[in-house]
């Protein structure tokens, strides 16, 4: 099966009929990309300054901006190029919610601004260890930054200016691999994901979802047979183009490219078409147990903690 489901659409809010609507909502939940062939986000003569790895601080793999507080981390520009980086990674945060709640309005009541970045570096250029190695087939999922459940849909857009593409390798279907790596997670130890939200280590309580996920992501990542003979499909997006996927499901590896933007998302598994689709979902069947309370009797309540519940 082809794992792209393309999409014509040249603008951000275009609009989009009743049957393109449905077609791309249950693509998306089935686990495939949404690819926009002529859809560019493009640069005005004054943005094209930022096209220079300059603009990363070396540090951080991407340049973020929180659209929930404005702040700009992981570049070296200051004052006036700041502010002009800044408001065009925030013109292109506001162009993927157009895009997704023009295609997708369903999701428009429960979409939740995540982070957006700015990756003017080659990928083969950025070292880091296994776990942060995103050349390696991975679904996304974070050590500090739990989300009880919810959807992780990014937007990408390639803006390279020299015509290179984006190159990615798609594997197989969630549940395959899920099944693949469960027998060998342990469940979390009693009183363990409490004391990394007292301690300060994750943003929020890490749910038993969040444990499996992440346990997941690690254990996909180090698995060297996995990575070299699962089934998988190598895609190259061009660049002017965009796509959009649900990341906590499709499993992905980015293997070159530079230049590229992306709008995250969140998804409450309620807000979906076919809830049944979602890896909560997925993993709540295999395991037999429910995966988003905060607590269990074995660990102590905090008051604090916010329970998350889908």
């Amino acid at each position: 099966m082809d794992p792209l489901e393309n999409i014509d659409g040249e603008r951000f809010d275009a609009a989009f009929g009743e049957a393109v609507r449905d077609r791309a909502l249950r693509a998306l939940e089935a686990g495939r990309v949404l690819f926009f062939p002529r859809l560019a986000f493009v640069f005005s003569a004054d943005e094209r300054r930022f096209l220079d790895p300059r603009c990363s601080d070396g540090r951080a793999k991407n340049i973020s901006y929180d659209p929930s507080s404005g702040r700009l981390k992981g570049t070296t520009l200051t004052g006036r190029e700041r502010e002009c980086l800044q408001d065009m990674v925030a013109r292109f945060a506001q162009s993927a919610r157009h895009l997704v709640e023009g295609l997708l309005p369903s999701y428009a009541p429960h979409l939740g601004m995540g982070r957006t970045s700015y990756r003017p570096v080659e990928v083969k250029e950025r070292p880091s260890s296994y776990r942060k190695d995103d050349s390696r087939l991975h679904v996304d999922a974070f050590p500090s930054r739990p989300n009880g459940g919810r959807r992780i849909l990014r937007v990408f857009s390639n803006v390279n200016p020299d015509g290179h593409g984006r190159i990615w390798r798609l594997g197989e279907p969630f549940e395959t691999c899920a099944r693949r790596f469960l027998p060998a997670i342990r469940p979390p130890l009693p009183g363990q994901r409490w004391l990394l939200s007292a301690c300060g280590l994750t943003h929020g309580y890490r749910s038993a979802y969040d444990h499996y996920m992440l346990a997941l992501h690690n254990a996909m990542k180090g698995d060297d047979y996995f990575q070299r003979h699962c089934p998988q499909y190598e895609v190259t997006f061009p660049a002017g183009t965009t796509w959009m996927v649900f990341t906590d499901q499709v499993p992905h590896a980015a293997m070159a490219g530079q230049y590229l933007l992306e709008q995250t998302f969140h998804v409450p598994v309620r807000g979906l078409n076919e809830p049944a689709s979602a890896p909560l979902s997925v993993l709540e069947r295999l395991l037999g147990r429910t995966l988003t309370a905060a607590t269990s009797k074995s660990e102590p309540l905090d008051p604090r903690l916010v329970r998350v519940e889908e």
